[in-house]
């Protein structure tokens, strides 16, 4: 079995959907590092769930707390850390990330995150009228900050969530940045 020396957090950027915590959570196992959720961390801190937080204090009061919850994951030991899809579009949070860490922005396609979410109500952007055109709107919108990311992988339909977790891990091992190395 390979092991690996993270030397930098691994921030999981993204849409909802484009699977950050699933495939973050497998590519964690892989190289042997802890694997941290921040959207779990608010809810822990708040006592309360990311919907109830959006409903209850909105979406500005939410995305505050946010940035307070990546500061402190992001200055403690190296890990993979999965965020909420909105997390990666504040300036501050992406100089952040780009100080301490390496974002990886799992890329997918519309139709892709629209098959993953739409069954789903726990995303609270996507509880309006119509939740299809609030998230392509949502994407278009957001992929330019997504773009600023360290490293882009491309999601595809037919992957699993370990076939991808391979994949990350491929491209992270080609990437100049040598945050996370093989050792023998």
């Amino acid at each position: 079995m390979s092991r690996y020396r993270l030397h930098r957090t691994l921030v999981m950027v993204g849409m909802m959907g484009a699977g950050k915590t699933a495939v973050g959570g497998a590519l964690a196992r892989m190289i042997g590092v802890p694997f941290i959720d921040s959207d779990a961390e608010i809810e822990a801190a708040a006592n309360m769930k990311v919907a109830e937080l959006f409903e209850t204090y909105g979406e500005s009061f939410f995305r505050d707390k946010e940035a307070l919850v990546l500061e402190r994951l992001l200055s403690g030991p190296p890990c993979v850390l999965s965020t909420g899809g909105g997390a990666f579009l504040r300036e501050e949070n992406r100089a952040l990330i780009a100080a301490r860490g390496l974002a990886v922005w799992l890329k997918a396609d519309r139709e892709l995150l629209w098959a993953r979410v739409r069954h789903k109500d726990s995303r609270p952007l996507l509880q309006v009228d119509n939740p299809r055109q609030k998230l392509y709107a949502l994407l278009e919108a957001r992929e330019p900050a997504y773009a600023e990311a360290g490293l882009v992988v491309t999601a595809e339909p037919d992957l699993s969530v370990q076939a991808m977790a391979e994949k990350v891990l491929r491209a992270l091992l080609a990437h100049p940045s040598d945050c996370l190395r093989k050792v023998a």
